[in-house]
């Protein structure tokens, strides 16, 4: 049996049978197409000559009862920012009703009540569900790192003749019932250059081109017994694949091209996403959800109205932030808001005081806003700025040609940034031991050359700390000449302005030739020996100091990849290689003292 055939037959079992020409004006189809379905189903015994189900049709229809239902609500909602930092967006409300107690109670009235809410974000926001529609909670740990295919995953073994549903979904008619004739995907009647599928004249959903428009994907869907078997095991297989981990749970749908269920095709003004500020603003102005400390902060600081506050965006997530971007009065700028856990990280009256003693030099973005309480931060956007390429040498001169000037203005402050305090300090946070086996040899390793620093010449001065190559941004001003900026200034403190040249070169992951080119640039080709050893050694703590840092991190759920592993390997390979050359050293003298 066909697609057409089997939404003539659910249309039948929903809106009764009267006329040929009803079901063809409800359904889209031609007269001819539903003659031809309604004589095929006569043929093949699923009606009565009189239009009525015959015992083969209940059977197909007991198949395919409603049983249970998913409802995705694990995810940031990162595009709801700022709203999403004080509510999860399936909580949000839009005319009068929290959305995802709209979705339950739509369920409800159709008869499914064996709901499971899978959560993450937040997950105690929605612990009272439990109590007010007896709904079972199940929590993706991984929904930091990964996106809802894997919250789908961890309940995968529910499926069968199931409804999945996301949170931030707004039906103004109910979409489910006890009884469905197959499983479909929900799409609606309008374009988006968004859209992964479009529906083919044959009523099929297949994908398209990136540059193509399709059909709006509403991430409602019912798959039924028959093909759960197939999204279980694509879920299984998938899950496992890191490849997959930042992909929705519709890419199990697919087989050569085409999604394995039906089209459920719906009108956009019924049925809609709730996705962004400015579609709940479109959806329902008057919300309770807009009422937003953050958007209130922002009017505040410029004067404004909320509305006026648009185009928000989100930014990428940096390590320890979560950024967006707003439009106000023409002009762009970007809301920092501290991640978690990263009071205990930075110290915000610290960073204040930084950006105090530099607002004056022209080296930083514009800053309209800074709470040395909570971190919230607003600065000015760079239009068409971009970060240093580690890799473009000529653009890494002129970064270290900044970084030089900066430090040759001998700004103070009045705190220190203290490395092995640092390093300590985040060993702490951990809970349990470091995942890294010979952890204890390679510390021990990293400040065996503390006294070779102590005893080192030093440019003490504020010191960015995190002079990345992500921190310069390369921009061109009203008078179309080039300037850099240096931004993030969260770990700065007075300290020796050469451990920036060991930082840059770490989180650029350098080799040790382009470590020296670096050194060369930052000092003109006249770094002296003991320097360049001092900035190895550099290397090698700061190496130890992002590595405990990202373990911290790890067991907070943020994973870095390659990044972590890399500066573990620094410290352990720069404390070997500064050993070396100081044994080197050592002998040389001795050698040298025996011969006088």
């Amino acid at each position: 049996m066909n697609t057409e055939e089997l939404e003539i037959l659910e249309h039948i079992y929903r809106k009764g049978y009267h006329s040929q020409r009803e079901i063809s004006k409800c359904t889209g189809y031609s007269l001819g197409k539903v003659n031809q379905s309604l004589r095929k189903l006569r043929e093949e015994g699923y009606l009565t000559n009189d239009i009525r189900f015959t015992n083969h049709c209940k059977r197909l229809m007991e198949h395919n009862r409603s049983d249970n239902a998913i409802i995705l609500a694990a995810g940031f909602g990162m595009r709801m920012t700022p709203l999403n930092q004080e509510v999860p967006k399936g909580l949000l409300e839009v005319r009068g009703e929290i959305l995802i107690e709209r979705i339950i109670e739509q369920l409800v009235r159709a008869g499914i009540h064996k709901i499971t809410v899978v959560v993450g974000f937040l997950k105690e926001s929605y612990e009272y569900l439990i109590d007010k529609y007896g709904v079972d909670l199940a929590v993706n740990m991984e929904y930091v790192s990964k996106n809802n295919l894997h919250s789908l995953s961890c309940v995968r073994e529910q499926i069968e003749n199931t409804y999945i549903i996301p949170c931030d979904i707004y039906c103004a008619e109910n979409p489910f019932s006890s009884q469905e004739f197959y499983s479909w995907y929900m799409v609606t009647d309008e374009k988006k250059i968004s859209s992964d599928v479009k529906l083919n004249k044959k009523r099929e959903l297949i994908r398209i081109k990136k540059e193509e428009c399709g059909n709006d994907m509403l991430g409602i869907s019912y798959i039924n017994q028959k093909d759960s078997m197939w999204i279980r095991e694509k879920l299984q297989e998938y899950s496992q694949n890191p490849a997959y981990d930042d992909l929705f749970w519709e890419e199990t749908l697919y087989r050569n091209g085409k999604m394995i269920v039906g089209a459920r095709k719906v009108s956009a003004r019924d049925f809609f996403e709730i996705n962004t500020l400015e579609q709940l603003r479109e959806a329902d102005e008057s919300s309770v959800s807009l009422k937003s400390d953050v958007l209130t902060l922002i009017a505040d600081v410029f004067h404004a109205e909320e509305q006026d506050i648009r185009n928000i965006k989100i930014l990428k997530k940096g390590m320890t932030n979560r950024s967006f971007q707003f439009e106000f009065n023409h002009s762009k700028y970007i809301m920092r808001i501290p991640g978690p856990g990263t009071e205990k990280l930075i110290d915000r009256k610290k960073e204040y005081e930084v950006y105090q003693a530099i607002k004056d030099t022209g080296i930083c973005d514009d800053v309209y806003y800074i709470n040395p309480e909570n971190g919230y931060k607003i600065t000015g956007y760079l239009d068409n700025a971009k970060v240093c390429d580690d890799h473009d040498w000529t653009m890494v001169e002129k970064c270290m040609s900044v970084l030089r000037e900066f430090h040759n203005k001998n700004l103070k402050v009045h705190h220190t940034f203290d490395l092995y305090e640092h390093i300590e300090m985040y060993e702490k946070f951990w809970e349990g031991n470091s995942c890294f086996g010979d952890y204890e040899e390679t510390k021990k390793s990293v400040l065996a050359l503390k006294p070779f620093v102590e005893k080192q010449e030093k440019k003490w001065t504020l010191t960015h700390i995190d002079a990345n190559a992500d921190n310069f941004l390369i921009w061109k001003n009203e008078n179309d000449r080039e300037e850099i900026k240096l931004i993030d200034w969260e770990y700065a403190g007075m300290q020796d302005a050469h451990l920036d040249v060991a930082m840059f070169a770490i989180y650029s992951m350098y080799q040790r030739e382009e470590v020296d080119r670096l050194i060369d640039c930052y000092f003109e080709g006249e770094c002296p020996a003991d320097t360049r050893l001092k900035i190895y050694s550099y290397i090698a703590l700061g190496g130890l100091l992002w590595s405990n840092w990202c373990e911290y991190k790890r067991q907070q759920g943020q994973e870095f990849g390659e990044y972590s592993i890399r500066q573990y390997r620094y410290a352990k390979e720069y404390s070997r290689m500064v050993q070396k050359e100081l044994k080197k050293r050592e002998v040389c003298k001795s050698e040298t003292e025996k011969k006088n």
